[in-house]
């Protein structure tokens, strides 16, 4: 049925059965013959919706008594069961789907695009019923797209005799959530144990329901109705494999949090097709020498450099610098499969052990990567920078390179230390000594504008052959990598000034916001709880975090101080709104220079090809029309990969470490909450925690100002970032949790009142250890918890 059907009142044409008809129908089209059964039920059936009779009419230029004719045909195939009428009088046929109708999202085709059903008996197979096929093309106005399991109201068109096309109107409501865990033996089945630490329950799936999986094996699960007392029922949806295998926490991330793996075929024979670029209208700079410098285990290069010393007299001192990025817009059609595969991707994302990339290997490992003595399309620009590295002038152009060498940072560095290899000994006059001489001029400038500097030591996990870790280090930041990041800073910037100053139509802002002031308010009381404050007159600026930070700088309390600052900060955003990036201190700033492995760049990159003339391959005006949708959507995928390399990141430490459970490490504590106490450990960079049952025996309570655990009876307390020795009692790799005991640290307050609570604050409880009587988690009078 096409939504509610009448009862047929007011359902005959003209006066007086209270349907109007246009003027025009009856003077100015001529009769025609009256169509029989077969046309006009052919042409109902073929609408791309349901119809009123007024169109039927119009369409057989029906005129007086031959539209009671037609009415009383239509009575006749509503009589035969062939038409359905719906409301305001419009017919389709016998069980199409109304206009408008809630759809739940049931599956994906090949090419990664939405299908769905209809809700109710026209969506469950039967031998009377065969369920339409819809094909969902276009999502919400607003809001991420719908995922299976989705209720949805969407827009239909019918486009054959069971197969529509429906373009989302809102969610109604998300589907149920996927459990990502590991299955553990059961009697009747097994125990599910989520993958997410977060997560409070174990859930029991039925032995009927566990689709062939074994304890052992990781596995996505929907939860069941029912069951309040105890663990929650569940059913197996997917098995993904053994979690011994190796490789396993990444995947864990990737299917915890979503992320596209496989390509639809269609993007992939788009890729497939691709083929080398020639010179034609491109600039020729496959003489120029330009060279890549990445990372030693890097596959794509996607930026080449180079620098000259500036030769015209009026810029003495200057520089000259070029940077090459990969052409991929021309590899990657605007709304083409490939684009929409990106665009729902978002960004590569980057696992110890694995990469997910955002375009298919092919083009991200080759026509798309700079690699060296091939020849590769660009977009690159020519920065002229003064003796102090302040921007000149700027010249973006399309073009042809071929890179003299793939460097890695360690090699280029070695090489400015005095110690050049077989390969960098022959560059060092002409290509490395001038990088490094714009470098030292890019950060003059960048220290005279007050820039954001947090010392944030990176971890990195080295795997062995066998998939297992073989070592956690942090990660070395030489000036190779710091000369790169302004290389790549000057470009983006000088992209968003070119597009300014072009007019385009839709930018692509990287946007960094101040720090909101509840943020800098949990700054401050954390500070105080150091005898430290951010010095501030007028509004924040990034050099009042700086000068913190130098304040600290050689302590024990420099990292930290890093960290909470980092904390304090906004996350940033792209969005067509610029609002500045506070970090950098910069007032405009877009995403170039990473088109392989960022959707941002590709838009930046089409609106640069659009706004210089550099081709018809560029931004098109519905795709810019859509740059706020997109800059959500990109800045949700950027959080969900983040997400997903911190967790994967967390998981593989947690499997390093379980070995030495039992074992004592010192750390410092990272931050302080009512249940217990954040520990990053000194030997691996590892994140711990301390319940407060973990702690020395006494009664804990939180004193939030002070960022503290005090203990009543003892006067113990525990506050940010003092040193304190722990023992690892449980290390979980499949969520990624190490649990630790505080073993030796806190300092003892011998003012008595210091140790109490101020009146009327509540005592927050914690954990608890039985061998110091009582009962688990129970509260004493006044809120108080009695601790180990």
């Amino acid at each position: 049925m096409i939504g509610t059907a009448d009862n047929g009142a007011g359902d005959d044409f003209g006066d007086p059965d209270g349907e109007d008809w246009d003027p025009l129908d009856d003077d100015t089209r001529p009769t025609m013959d009256m169509p029989d059964r077969d046309r006009v039920l052919a042409f109902i059936r073929e609408a791309n919706g349901p119809v009123d009779k007024r169109s039927i009419a119009r369409e057989f230029g029906l005129k007086g008594a031959q539209r009671a004719a037609l009415r009383d045909m239509l009575k006749g195939f509503e009589a035969d069961g062939l038409i359905d009428r719906g409301k305001g009088k419009r017919i389709a046929p016998a069980g199409a789907l109304p206009e408008v109708a809630v759809l739940v999202i049931d599956g994906l085709t090949r090419d990664g695009e939405p299908l769905a059903r209809p809700t109710g008996a026209q969506g469950e197979p039967s031998e009377d019923n065969q369920v339409p096929h819809i094909l969902v093309t276009k999502g919400p106005p607003a809001g991420p797209a719908p995922r299976e399991g989705d209720r949805v109201l969407a827009r239909l068109r019918r486009i054959g005799d069971d197969s529509y096309e429906a373009s989302v109107i809102r969610t109604l409501k998300a589907g149920p959530a996927k459990l990502l865990g590991l299955l553990e033996s059961a009697k009747g089945g097994a125990t599910l144990v989520p993958a997410d630490k977060r997560a409070s329950r174990t859930y029991f799936i039925d032995r009927e329901d566990l689709k062939g999986a074994r304890p052992g094996d990781l596995v996505l699960a929907e939860s069941l109705p029912g069951r309040r007392m105890g663990p929650r029922a569940a059913r197996v949806t997917e098995v993904i494999g053994d979690v011994e295998q190796p490789r396993a926490f990444s995947l864990i991330a990737i299917h915890q949090q979503g992320i596209p793996v496989e390509f639809p075929e269609n993007a992939m024979a788009e890729a497939e097709k691709a083929s080398a670029p020639t010179l034609g209208k491109r600039e020729d700079l496959r003489n120029v020498p330009l060279v890549t410098i990445d990372g030693s285990d890097a596959r794509d290069f996607d930026d080449a450099v180079y620098a000259e010393p500036d030769e015209d007299p009026k810029n003495p001192g200057g520089w000259r610098i070029l940077v090459a990025i990969a052409d991929v817009s021309h590899y990657v059609p605007a709304e083409g499969p490939l684009d929409k595969s990106a665009q729902l991707r978002g960004n590569s994302v980057y696992f110890p052990d694995r990469v997910v990339p955002m375009l298919p290997e092919v083009l991200s490992n080759g026509l798309c990567s700079l690699r060296p003595a091939e020849e590769r399309a660009c977009l690159a620009a020519w920065i002229t920078l003064d003796k102090d590295g302040r921007m000149k002038g700027h010249r973006f152009l399309r073009g042809l390179m071929r890179s003299q060498a793939r460097l890695t940072y360690e090699q280029v560095q070695r090489a400015r230390d005095g110690v050049p290899d077989d390969m960098t000994d022959p560059l060092m006059d002409r290509v490395i000594t001038p990088l490094y001489g714009a470098y030292e001029a890019l950060t003059r400038e960048r220290a005279a504008r007050g820039t954001l500097e947090l010392d944030l030591p990176e971890l990195q996990v080295v795997m062995g052959d066998d998939g297992k870790v073989a070592s956690i280090r942090p990660r070395d930041r030489l000036d190779a990598h710091k000369l790169i990041e302004e290389f790549m800073i000057a470009a983006n910037v000088a992209t968003a000034e070119a597009l300014e100053a072009k007019r385009a139509p839709a930018i692509m802002y990287r946007v960094h916001e101040p720090p909101p002031l509840d943020k800098m308010e949990a700054l401050r009381d954390s500070l105080k709880a150091m005898d430290l404050k951010v010095a501030v007159s007028g509004s924040i600026r990034p050099s009042h975090f700086t000068g913190l930070l130098a304040r600290v700088a050689g302590t024990d309390k420099a990292q930290i101080v890093s960290d909470l600052v980092l904390r304090s900060q906004n996350q940033a955003v792209y969005s067509p709104d610029n609002q500045g990036h506070f970090g950098l201190a910069l007032r405009r700033y877009c995403h170039f220079t990473s088109p392989i492995r960022r959707y941002s760049d590709l838009l930046v990159h089409r609106a640069l090809i659009s706004t210089h003339g550099f081709g018809s391959d560029g931004l098109p005006a519905e795709q810019a029309e859509r740059f706020e949708n997109l800059g959500e959507q990109i800045s949700k995928t950027e959080r969900r990969a983040i997400a997903a390399e911190r967790e994967a990141t967390d998981r593989y430490l947690a499997a390093y470490m379980a070995d030495r459970v039992g074992a004592e490490f010192t750390g410092r504590i990272t931050g302080v909450k009512h249940f217990g106490l954040f520990v990053r450990l000194d030997e691996t960079g590892a994140d711990g925690l301390a319940p407060a049952r973990m702690l020395p025996p006494d009664r804990y309570w939180h004193d939030e100002v002070g960022q503290r655990l005090v203990g009543e009876d003892n006067g113990l307390a525990f506050t940010l970032a003092e040193r304190v020795t722990v023992k690892l009692i449980e290390a979980t790799p499949v969520t990624g949790g190490l649990t630790l005991e505080i073993v030796d640290g806190g300092k003892v307050l011998k003012d008595r009142k210091s140790r109490r609570p101020p009146r009327g604050r509540k005592r927050p409880g914690g954990g608890f250890n039985k061998k110091h009587g009582g009962k688990p988690g129970g509260r004493s009078r006044g809120g108080k918890t009695r601790q180990r």
